[in-house]
């Protein structure tokens, strides 16, 4: 069986939990031996691991027509697109596209990132989605996010071919409700139109439910996992420049992540204990109201803000730490704790996440609560025998949840769309 996916992020280059999960997903279905993936982001960095998929950046898809001879190209595009293939999708792109810009070889130009026109790009992505999905054979067709369901949607009309979206948030997740129409539009849309949806949690699929109104028959959970700890990683040394217990908050500085909650329950702890500092790794748009809230709380000097981090510097931190914190308001999984307690980092997390529904060894409070979080964070850096209890519990726990298994659920929905027994 052959899945062409769509998203927007691949790892090694990470902007966000999209990429990880996606990552992980893939190589995990991977692991199938009749399983062949194909998996299209807007601009690739050139070193993606694609021992185990096939990338396609759209940005290297010619969707105009220009005088241009196949020698031209074959360098560029010869290693999945035939002569004949380039040749005979010259009737659909004149009609569909000769009004886009492109380059010298007919290909859209791409940010890769979150540009100011997003919306423009998502566009622009759907369109060369028609293009891979006329020359790439597939079975199904696979689109993570509301970024690429526009693709997804696009690629099905052009092939026909069922479409599942995978909902790894939703706009009430990443807005606290204040919903943006145009996005909630797009996710509607991308819904209304799959064959199935699949939700990272049983939190996710109540949204999709009731919210979005749909059919609870064509939507399921399958909750992310989490990639197996490398000997590079393992090798990791943690930096301790203090003999003080650190307490971590890793991830984006937005609402939705809850930091205001995590400021508030440090400020409680350093009431009872001087002993411990606080770190708040990332980046996001209420970085600088936590600078201020931290210094209004006059607790700067038990605080740090080391920006945003990635690949091995995420667990050189998480190493480093004695405690993990993930306090959103509304989070779709979470992969963040499973990274954590990977390492041997106790973990609180808010019961409104979606990896909560599979954790029995993480500490579970609301993320309003800010006294019960304060009363866990110094339980465990107090407490020696609670840290090695929680320790060695959450990463045996997190080492049977693996991504091997989430793709064998994903498997038997494409199976049953597509009639295999």
């Amino acid at each position: 069986m052959r899945a062409l996916m769509f998203g927007w992020e691949f790892p090694p280059h990470i902007l966000g939990g999209l990429g990880t999960a996606s990552y992980g997903l893939t190589k995990g279905m991977a692991m199938q031996e009749d399983m062949d993936l194909v998996f299209v982001i807007p601009k690739p960095h050139g070193d993606e691991d694609q021992s185990f998929v096939k990338i396609i950046g759209a940005c290297n898809t010619p969707v105009v027509w220009r005088d241009v001879s196949w020698e031209h190209l074959e360098s560029r595009f010869g290693s999945y697109m035939s002569p004949q293939d380039y040749y005979n999708m010259r009737d659909h792109i004149y009609a569909d596209f000769r009004y886009l810009y492109t380059n010298d070889l007919g290909c859209i130009e791409f940010s890769g990132r979150y540009p100011d026109n997003l919306m423009e790009e998502i566009n622009n992505y759907s369109i060369c989605a028609g293009v891979i999905a006329r020359t790439e054979q597939h079975d199904i067709i696979h689109s993570h996010d509301w970024l690429t369901y526009s693709a997804g949607i696009h690629a099905k009309n052009i092939s026909g071919k069922p479409l599942v979206i995978h909902v790894h948030a939703t706009d009430f997740d990443r807005s606290r409700g204040n919903v943006n129409p145009q996005v909630y539009g797009i996710e509607k849309n991308g819904m209304d139109h799959a064959d199935h949806i699949i939700c990272v949690s049983n939190l996710t699929r109540e949204t999709v439910i009731s919210k979005y109104h749909q059919d609870p028959r064509k939507v399921s959970a399958v909750h992310n996992a989490v990639e197996p700890v490398s000997k590079t990683i393992e090798e990791i040394q943690p930096e301790r420049h203090t003999n003080q217990k650190i307490v971590t908050f890793l991830g984006r500085i937005t609402m939705q992540k809850g930091p205001e909650y995590f400021v508030e329950a440090a400020s409680r702890v350093l009431q009872k204990t001087s002993g411990v500092r606080f770190v708040m790794a990332g980046s996001g748009d209420m970085m600088e109201d936590m600078i201020k809230l931290v210094a209004k709380r006059g607790i700067a000097d038990k605080f740090h803000f080391p920006g945003f981090l990635k690949g091995n510097q995420v667990y050189r931190m998480l190493k480093s730490s004695d405690v993990y914190v993930m306090p959103s308001v509304s989070e779709p999984f979470g992969i963040s704790p499973l990274e954590a307690m990977q390492v041997g980092v106790p973990s609180i997390i808010s019961k409104q996440s979606g990896c909560a529904e599979i954790l029995n060894y993480a500490i579970k409070t609301d993320y309003w609560d800010i006294d019960a979080m304060a009363d866990a964070i110094y339980s465990i850096i107090t407490n020696p025998a609670m840290h090695e209890f929680l320790k060695i519990q959450g990463k045996n726990e997190v080492d049977e949840i693996k991504w091997e298994y989430a793709g064998k659920k994903v498997r038997a929905i494409y199976d049953r769309l597509l009639g295999i027994k």
